[in-house]
């Protein structure tokens, strides 16, 4: 009679071959799972990201539940994101520890390491000019090595 594997084995086994989720989710399909005012403004922060950057590659990561925005460089081009929540939605910067400070702008500090955001609800303006700035300074850093 042949031997059976230990049930964990054919566990782990299992888990090794799941499929990852999709990584090409549409933008407008990963949103949509949002109340209108949460939706709105997140696509209103993804065009923001867009016109600004226009050779942004906008790519939905699934597994952070985030639109991310990367740059065509070599190395290091992961340099915003929009991360829809269910009251509110933030405009992120992965290496926001590195940008201009910004008292009473950028949250993150004390939180994480080095990322910053900005946290906007239903019906805040966006500061276009802000923004921008924010964003141009962001993408100047994308793959520029940290200094020690």
């Amino acid at each position: 009679m042949p031997s059976e594997r230990p049930r964990a084995r054919q566990i782990r086994a299992t888990a090794r071959h799941r499929p990852r989720p999709a990584d090409d989710l549409p933008v407008d399909v990963f949103l949509d799972g949002y109340e209108p005012p949460i939706r709105d403004l997140a696509q209103a922060l993804c065009a923001a990201v867009r016109r600004v950057t226009p050779d942004a590659v906008e790519r939905v990561r699934v597994g952070w539940r985030i639109v991310g925005f990367d740059l065509p460089i070599k190395r290091g081009g992961y340099f915003a994101w929009v991360f829809p929540e269910r009251h509110h939605v933030h405009l992120g910067f992965p290496q926001g520890d590195r940008l201009a400070p910004r008292p009473g702008i950028l949250d993150g500090e004390g939180i994480t390491k080095r990322a910053r955001w900005i946290t906007f609800e239903p019906g805040d303006r966006i500061d276009e000019a802000l923004v921008r700035e924010l964003l141009l300074e962001a993408a100047g850093l994308a793959g520029v090595p940290r200094m020690r």
